[in-house]
């Protein structure tokens, strides 16, 4: 394989999170009266981390959201995940392939440490990722489009940035990416490839992705 790491974006490449918790977004925005769809909210929150949703609507609307808006905004998703959450399609095929080759891998997401190990118990993806193969932007200063966490998880797993790829589906993951001096596969599932621009390649169906990678 040509990479020595392969980092994944958790939300809508390992789980298939970003309906459910785009929709849950979209909704508790337009209670709070800052109506929001749920094309709004991919478009402007995908793959961003919750820091992303107070600078927005602060900078639109000169008013800060509650001081319990994560948690209030967390149970729900984490009520939704228990009800109706799944891996991408493909998803595990990949991680048992990178297992079985030794080809190193880990996740960089911009949720928290608890939305990501949630997700992972209740799809069974938790087998595959032990607390040193998990990083969240919760680990440094500032999420996606900064560079930072990517850069982090290359640091921690030991690996130069440019022996690394990341597997990315939204336009804030592919420009941290960049930034951090990576190729990244851009993931088209959710997200149309015009989107995701500056992406080294871009691909439609997870089971594609270990092929392309050789």
């Amino acid at each position: 394989m040509r990479y020595d790491l392969v980092i994944f974006d958790n939300d809508g490449v390992l789980v298939d999170s970003e309906p459910l918790s785009n929709r849950l977004l979209a909704g508790y925005l337009t209670e709070l009266g800052h109506p929001t769809s749920y094309e709004d909210s991919l478009r402007d929150y995908m793959g961003a981390a919750m820091h992303r949703v107070h600078d927005l609507v602060e900078e639109r609307t000169g008013r800060r959201l509650p001081e319990d808006f994560d948690d209030v905004f967390h149970r729900r998703v984490f009520a939704a995940f228990e009800r109706e959450l799944e891996p991408v399609a493909g998803a595990v095929g990949v991680l048992e392939k990178l297992a079985a080759d030794g080809v190193p891998y880990c996740v960089a997401s911009s949720g928290s440490h608890e939305r990501i190990r949630v997700g992972h118990r209740k799809t069974g993806l938790d087998r595959w990722f032990d607390d040193g193969r998990i990083f969240s932007s919760q680990d440094v200063g500032r999420g996606k489009p900064a560079p930072d966490l990517f850069l982090y998880a290359a640091e921690r797993m030991g690996v130069d940035p440019a022996r690394c790829v990341v597997v990315e589906d939204s336009p804030l993951g592919v420009r941290a990416a960049v930034a951090a001096g990576m190729d990244v596969y851009g993931f088209t599932a959710m997200t149309p490839g015009d989107r995701l621009t500056g992406a080294t390649q871009l691909f439609s169906d997870m089971g594609e992705l270990v092929d392309l990678l050789v």
